[in-house]
C-alpha cells in the first residue's frame, strides 16, 4: 500500500494507542467519510458501497456494518462468538438502529462524516473518567460523541466484516471485561442524552447494564441458598434455563440456522 499513490501510510514515532493513532489520521484527511477497520479485520469487497448510501443523509453521523468472526472455524469458543456477533449487530444494533441511534459503531468496521468528527476530536482525545485519563472502549465513547451532537448513527447487515476473535477462554474474558468496563462507564455518561432518544433505547440501555448484575445476583443467591440450607434452588435454575433456551429457539428461527441453538451454552460464560 505505501506504494500505491492513493494511499498515505503515517508511521507514528512511538506506540501512542488506537485512539490517538485514528485521531492523527483523521487530521490529515481530507474525504467527506472516515472509514475505520481494525488490523485484523477483512472487508468485503462491497462494503463501502453498502455503508456510503446510508451516509447521504447530513443528519446521520455514522453507521457500521455487520461483524462475523474471520477464524469461526477454529475452536468451540470461536464459533460461540460469532453467533454472538450474530446476536449483536442483527438483534441489538438493528433494533437500536430501527429507533435511531445505534449505540455503539463497533470499531471493526465504521464509516464517520468527516465534518463531525472534526468538531469532536478535542473531546475525544482527552477523554477522563474519574480524574484519569481513559484509553479504551473507544468506539463506544466516539459514537456516544456522535448522539450527544446531534447525529443519527445507523447499521448497515449487508456491509460484512470478518475480524479475528479470541480462540480461548482466558484473552476472551479478558476482552469481555474491557468491554464491559467501556460499556457502564459510557452508559454513565451517555445518561443525560437517553431522555432526547425513543424510549425504546432508554429500556435497552438499562436492560444491558442491569441484566448481567441481576443474573449473577441470582447464581451468587442461589450458590448461598445452597451452601447455606442444603436446597437447590430449582425454580430459579430452571427459569434461567428457559429464557436461554427460548431466545436461542427465537434467534435459530430467524436466522434459519439450528447452529444457534447451541449459543445456550454461552450462559455459562455471560
Amino acid at each position: 500500500f505505501a506504494r500505491d499513490p492513493r494511499f498515505n501510510i503515517l508511521l507514528l514515532p512511538q506506540n501512542v494507542g488506537k485512539r490517538k493513532a485514528q485521531i492523527a489520521a483523521i487530521r490529515r484527511s481530507a474525504g467527506d467519510m472516515v472509514l475505520n477497520v481494525d488490523s485484523d479485520t477483512i472487508l468485503a469487497s462491497d462494503v463501502i458501497r453498502k455503508l456510503v448510501p446510508k451516509m447521504q443523509d447530513p443528519a446521520v453521523g455514522a453507521a457500521m456494518g455487520q461483524l462475523t468472526a474471520r477464524n469461526r472455524n477454529d475452536s468451540w469458543l470461536t464459533r460461540l462468538i460469532d453467533m454472538e456477533y450474530w446476536l449483536a449487530c442483527n438483534e441489538e444494533r438493528a433494533a437500536q438502529a430501527r429507533f435511531g441511534a445505534v449505540m455503539c459503531c463497533c470499531g471493526p468496521c465504521a464509516i464517520y462524516r468527516r465534518s463531525a468528527l472534526a468538531s469532536l476530536l478535542d473531546q475525544y482525545e482527552s477523554q477522563y473518567f474519574r480524574g484519569k485519563p481513559s484509553d479504551f472502549g473507544e468506539d463506544r465513547h466516539l459514537t456516544i460523541l456522535m448522539l450527544k451532537a446531534g447525529f443519527r448513527t445507523e447499521y448497515v447487515p449487508s456491509a460484512i466484516a470478518a475480524t479475528v476473535v479470541p480462540n480461548k477462554l482466558g484473552p476472551y474474558l479478558r476482552q469481555q471485561l474491557r468491554w464491559a468496563r467501556s460499556t457502564y462507564r459510557d452508559t454513565l455518561l451517555g445518561l443525560r442524552l437517553l431522555p432526547n432518544l425513543h424510549r425504546f433505547l432508554t429500556l435497552d440501555v438499562v436492560g444491558q447494564n442491569l441484566g448481567p448484575l441481576l443474573l449473577a445476583l441470582s447464581v451468587l443467591t442461589g450458590l448461598a441458598q445452597l451452601a447455606l440450607t442444603g436446597t437447590v434452588p430449582w425454580l430459579a435454575a430452571l427459569m434461567i434455563v428457559a429464557m436461554t433456551m427460548i431466545h436461542c429457539s427465537v434467534v435459530a428461527l430467524r436466522a434459519r440456522q439450528r447452529r444457534f441453538l447451541g449459543f445456550s451454552l454461552h450462559a455459562f460464560i455471560n
